[in-house]
């Protein structure tokens, strides 16, 4: 799986209806350039694609003020949806995911009920056990990496790597049912997003719009 179809389609989906230029500016403000391939090249194929499959619908509205084509604006569909809530259940659940895709998961944890948000962080964990439980069969790590030669610390790595990350799934649950956040159906949701002509303070540079995005 990977992370720019749910990042795009969360950011998309927040707005209500968002031109690639406010995508690519929301991503950078949550920093996804710095951890994901959600670069501007990939944002914008993304886009396009998507409203290939039916996952968005295009709007073709007012040209630029340089003028030129018009913008198009991008709003999900109901397929769209449904694809956004099981990426992010996949996201939080399947242990194996690589760092960018559990981020973005997170990023748009709230959009679930608070209850299916600790059940599904939950399967993560319970995951995470049984791969540990598997590889430590033939590998224990309390006797250290060198049984199996330097090879063993391969293996170490990924160990330590499953207890840490079941440790801060933990942690997050006991603040997640603590009450901390506000998830869906509880009130106003936390606004991540910038405004239509706020200044992003982590852009990566300037953003000439493109009336093709």
């Amino acid at each position: 799986m990977s992370a720019i179809r749910l990042l795009v389609l969360g950011a998309v989906r927040q707005h209500g209806r968002a031109h690639g230029y406010q995508v690519r500016n929301d991503l950078e403000f949550w920093g996804a350039h710095e951890w994901s391939n959600a670069k501007p090249g990939s944002i914008y194929h993304a886009l396009k694609q998507m409203a290939k499959r039916g996952l968005l619908v295009e709007h073709e509205v007012a040209p630029s003020a340089v003028g030129g084509p018009p913008r198009v604006e991008y709003e999900i569909t109901d397929k769209g949806t449904a694809e956004y809530f099981d990426l992010l259940r996949e996201a939080l659940t399947s242990y194996d995911q690589k760092m960018d895709v559990l981020s973005a998961g997170i990023g748009f944890i709230v959009d679930l009920t608070r209850s299916e948000a600790v059940a599904l962080l939950r399967e993560r964990i319970a995951a995470l056990e049984h791969w540990r439980a598997g590889v430590t069969g033939y590998y224990m790590p309390q006797d250290g990496p060198e049984q199996l030669g330097h090879i063993g610390e391969i293996m170490n790595m990924w160990v330590h790597s499953a207890d840490s990350q079941a440790e801060w799934t933990h942690s997050l649950i006991g603040r997640i049912e603590g009450g901390a956040y506000t998830f869906a159906g509880e009130g106003e949701p936390f606004v991540g997003v910038l405004a239509e002509g706020e200044p992003n303070p982590y852009a990566t540079g300037p953003h000439p719009e493109d009336p093709h995005h």
